[in-house]
C-alpha cells in the first residue's frame, strides 16, 4: 500500500479518468478498430496511453494503428494506409486531414476525440521494423503486462511533468514522452522513488530495464528501449529539460506542495508590457515572420532552430550583438525572434587578411584593397605580421540586414528557406507583439526555472 499525502490523493481524484470518460473513449476505440478490421486490408490496434490506461482525464488523443502485411512495398503501405484512414474517418462522418511524419497518416475529429489513424507494418519484432512507428505496438504490449499497481504513479508523474513544463517529446518541448514516463516509473518502482533517484541524476545516466543495450548513446539521459536494444527512448530529451526535471524533483522532495500539480498561472503580456520590457532592458527586438511550412512540428521545428542560429551568426558577423533568440511555430505563421544588445554599428569595420608569410594570398589581398578607395578607410596595413584593412560596412542597422536577401544566403532549413524566399515580414520593437504571441513573448521576457515559477505562484 502506497502512502500518499492527502493532496496527492486529491490530485489523483482529479486526473483519473472517470467511468463515463473511460467508457466513451473505449467505445470509440473499439468501433474504429472494428472498422479497420472489417476492411480486410489491415488489423486495427489501440496504442498509446488509452491502451495502457495511463491517460490524464481530459486528454482527447486516441491513436489507432492499422497494421499491414510487412511484405507490402513502402509506397503501397503509404497509399493504402491513407486510403483506409480516409475511409474510416468518412464512415464516422468525420472531418479529417493528412499529416506527415516519417510517412503520411490521417488525423480526424471523431466524437470529441482527436484521432490519429496511422499505418504501420505488422512486424514480428521491434528489431525488424521497417518504419519508426512499427515499434509502437510493442511499446503498448510491454507496458500493458507490467503496469501492475503503478498506474496512479504514472498519472502523478505525467501531471507533474506537464505542470512543470517538461512533458512532451515534440521538437519544440524536447521533454519527457508518455512512454518515457511509464518506463521511469517501472524502473524505479513508483513516483517518489523516481524523484529521489532523479535528484541525483548526472549527464550520462543509463537506465536499461532489460539489461540488453547494444551500443553507446550520446544523449544526457539514456533509457534503453526494452523492445529495441539499439534505441534510446530519451533521445529527444534535452539537457535543459532533464535538469529542469531534476530541479522540480529536488523542490518537491524538499517541500511537497499541490502547486507542483497545477498548471502554471497565465502571465498577461500585452503590448504595453513589451514596450516596458524593452525600455527597461535597453534592447531592440526583431521578429521575422513567415507562413508555416505544411509539415508536422517534428520536421519544421529543427529547421526553425537551424535557421534561428544561422541568422544569429549572420547578425554577429556584421557586428550586431545578439543577447537571446527563440522561435515559435503556430498553425499559420512561424516566428524567429532576436533580442539585440547592439542594433546599430559605425560605418568602419576592421577586416583581417592573411599573414605575410602566406605570400600568394597576402599579395592577392594587397592587390584587392589597394585600389578599392571607395570602400577602404585605410590600409592595407600590417599588424603582428598580417594584413588588415579598415573598410566600410554594408549594413549599419540590423533591421536593414534582416530585411535583405542576405538572410537567404545562410544555412537555413530547407522548408524554412522556401517559405522565406516566398515571402516574409520583419517586425521591430513593439510591432513584434500580437495576441497570438502573447504567451511566447511572456515566456521569453519573464524566463525562469520551473521551480522558481511554481514558488512564485504559491
Amino acid at each position: 500500500m502506497v502512502n500518499r499525502s492527502p493532496f496527492e490523493e486529491e490530485v489523483l481524484s482529479r486526473i483519473r479518468p472517470g467511468r463515463e470518460e473511460r467508457a466513451h473513449i473505449r467505445e470509440v476505440a473499439e468501433s474504429l478498430v472494428g472498422a479497420v478490421n472489417r476492411s480486410g486490408k489491415a488489423r486495427g490496434m489501440v496504442v498509446g496511453s488509452v491502451a495502457r490506461d495511463t491517460w490524464i482525464s481530459g486528454d482527447r488523443d486516441l491513436d489507432i494503428f492499422m497494421l499491414f502485411d510487412p511484405s507490402l512495398p513502402r509506397e503501397v503501405l503509404e497509399a493504402d494506409g491513407l486510403a483506409l484512414g480516409r475511409a474510416v474517418a468518412k464512415e464516422f462522418g468525420s472531418s479529417y486531414r493528412e499529416k506527415y511524419a516519417e510517412h503520411p497518416y490521417i488525423n480526424a475529429q471523431i466524437d470529441g476525440l482527436d484521432v490519429d489513424l496511422v499505418p504501420c507494418y505488422a512486424v514480428t519484432s521491434a528489431t525488424t521494423i521497417q518504419s519508426a512507428v512499427d515499434r509502437t505496438p510493442f511499446h503498448t504490449r510491454y507496458i500493458q503486462c507490467r503496469l501492475a499497481d503503478l498506474t496512479d504513479d504514472i498519472l502523478l508523474l505525467k501531471q507533474f511533468t506537464k505542470c512543470g513544463g517538461v512533458y512532451g517529446s515534440d521538437q519544440m518541448t524536447a521533454g519527457f514522452s508518455g512512454y518515457l514516463c511509464e518506463l521511469l516509473v517501472l524502473n524505479y518502482g513508483g513516483f517518489l522513488p523516481l524523484l529521489e533517484a532523479a535528484s541525483g541524476w548526472r549527464p550520462g545516466t543509463v537506465i536499461d530495464l532489460e539489461d540488453h543495450r547494444t551500443r553507446d548513446f550520446p544523449e544526457p539521459l539514456v533509457v534503453v528501449d526494452p523492445v529495441d536494444p539499439g534505441r534510446n527512448v530519451a533521445a529527444s530529451l534535452s539537457l535543459t529539460r532533464m535538469y529542469e526535471f531534476v530541479e522540480l524533483a529536488r523542490g518537491y522532495l524538499n517541500h511537497p506542495l499541490p502547486a507542483f500539480f497545477l498548471p502554471p498561472a497565465g502571465i498577461p503580456f500585452g503590448r504595453d508590457d513589451l514596450v516596458n520590457e524593452l525600455r527597461l532592458r535597453g534592447t531592440m527586438l526583431y521578429a521575422i515572420e513567415f507562413a508555416t511550412p505544411p509539415y508536422i512540428e517534428d520536421i519544421v521545428v529543427p529547421q526553425l532552430r537551424k535557421s534561428l542560429d544561422a541568422i544569429r551568426g549572420l547578425l554577429e558577423r556584421h557586428g550586431f550583438v545578439v543577447n537571446r533568440t527563440d522561435c515559435c511555430m503556430l498553425p499559420d505563421t512561424c516566428t524567429l525572434l532576436y533580442e539585440l544588445l547592439v542594433d546599430e554599428v559605425p560605418p568602419v569595420v576592421r577586416h583581417p587578411g592573411p599573414p605575410l608569410w602566406a605570400a600568394e594570398n597576402a599579395q592577392k589581398f594587397f592587390m584587392k584593397y589597394r585600389s578599392a578607395e571607395s570602400q577602404v578607410f585605410c590600409g592595407p596595413f600590417i599588424d603582428e605580421g598580417s594584413y588588415y584593412v579598415e573598410i566600410s560596412r554594408k549594413f549599419l542597422a540590423a533591421g536593414d540586414l534582416l530585411a535583405s536577401d542576405e538572410i537567404l544566403g545562410v544555412a537555413l532549413g530547407k522548408h524554412v528557406k522556401g517559405a522565406l524566399a516566398s515571402s516574409f515580414g520583419l517586425k521591430s520593437g513593439e510591432e513584434c507583439w500580437r495576441s497570438e504571441l502573447s504567451g511566447f513573448l511572456a515566456g521569453f521576457f519573464r524566463k525562469s526555472s520551473p521551480l522558481l515559477r511554481i514558488q512564485k505562484d504559491v
